[in-house]
Order: structure tokens, then sequence, then C-alpha cells
């Protein structure tokens, strides 16, 4: 079993950035695909980021691409989002997610997950 904590998330206006982190609580997390969700009121999550156990491979959703950055930190079983130029579209709960052995081309899928944080709150102002 794997928990995850996200941190970072708050209040900024257009074009401004924010940091998301992700604390793991279990080794085996370091073999796991890491992912970024989001989700608004009354929509489903949609996958944002998603990254190799390794830290090699990155993959985005395109409506964040050259904005948002993943990364991770093994030894520190963190995982972190880059969030820049931020745009009111860009306001959700934001959870971390672990896909199990690695990245599927399919990794932006609900189903992929095996384990979720509890969510993180950003908000953009306009």
């Amino acid at each position: 079993q794997v928990q995850l904590t996200e941190s970072g998330g708050g209040s900024v206006q257009a074009g401004g950035s924010l940091r998301l982190s992700c604390l793991a609580s279990a080794y085996s997390y370091r073999t796991n695909c890491m992912t970024w969700f989001r989700q608004v009121p009354g929509k489903g999550r949609e996958g944002v980021a998603a990254i190799t156990e390794d830290g090699a491979v990155t993959y985005y959703v395109d409506s964040v691409k050259g904005r948002f950055a993943i990364s991770r930190d093994n030894a520190k079983m963190m995982t972190y989002l880059q969030m820049n130029n931020l745009g009111p579209e860009d306001t959700a709960t934001y959870f971390c997610a672990a896909n199990g052995y690695r990245c599927f081309t399919d990794w932006y899928l609900e189903g992929r997950v095996s384990y979720w944080g509890r969510g993180t709150q950003v908000t953009v102002s306009a």
C-alpha cells in the first residue's frame, strides 16, 4: 500500500506559478509510474502529467504542455508538479496518484490508478 500526501496548492493570479509536492509513504513508490490528475466539481478526474518510475520519461495532456513539468526524487519519495503561466482554466483540485509498475499509454485514465492522494486545491483568478 502506498499513501500519498499532496501539498503546495493555493490561490494565485493568472500568469502565476505554483509547485505541488507529493510525499509517498512506502518504499514501493520507487517502482511506480506517478501521475497528477485534476478535477473540477461535476466532472471526472483528468490526467495531467505522468512520469516513469526512473524519471526518464514524462507525459502531459495537451492543455498543459509547455507550462507544467512533472519530476520526482526517488530518494526522498517525492513527486512534484511545477505549474507555470497558470490560467483560470487550471483551477481544480489536484491529486497525486500512483499508477503501478509502468506508465501505460492510457496513463491518464482513472482506471489506471492504484493509489490516490486526498488532493490539494489550486485556484487561479483572472
